[in-house]
Parts: structure tokens; C-alpha cells; sequence
């Protein structure tokens, strides 16, 4: 098993976590992060990151339509 992939579990912790830190720019934060492992050539951790900013941008859009 890849150790870059991510279960959907610790996807939500460290969505949670940016959250936490960035607030709204939780996922523009995973974005970064995934810019940057693809540009150092770390595509397994680029798309783990990506993976992140989605699940970011999904909650972002849920609280969001609850108002």
C-alpha cells in the first residue's frame, strides 16, 4: 500500500485540521500543497492533496447551502 494515500478517515482529519487553522482558505491551503508535490515530482502525494482540497471544497459548499 502507497503510505501517500490517505484513508477517507485521516482525509477528514486533515481537512478538519486546515479548517481549523485556514478556515475558508482550508482548501486554497491543500491546493498549495498539491501544487507543490507536483512540481517536486511526488505525483502519489500531489493527489493525496488534491484529494484534501476536494473533500475541503464539499464542506466549504455544505455549510454554505445550509444558509
Amino acid at each position: 500500500m502507497d503510505t501517500a494515500t490517505p484513508a477517507l478517515g485521516e482525509v477528514e482529519t486533515m481537512v478538519s485540521v486546515l479548517e481549523g487553522r485556514h478556515g475558508a482558505w482550508a482548501a486554497d491551503v491543500a491546493d498549495f500543497f498539491a501544487t507543490f508535490h507536483s512540481l517536486k515530482g511526488d505525483a502519489a502525494r500531489s493527489w493525496a492533496w488534491a484529494g484534501v482540497a476536494e473533500v475541503a471544497r464539499r464542506r466549504a459548499e455544505a455549510r454554505e447551502s445550509e444558509h
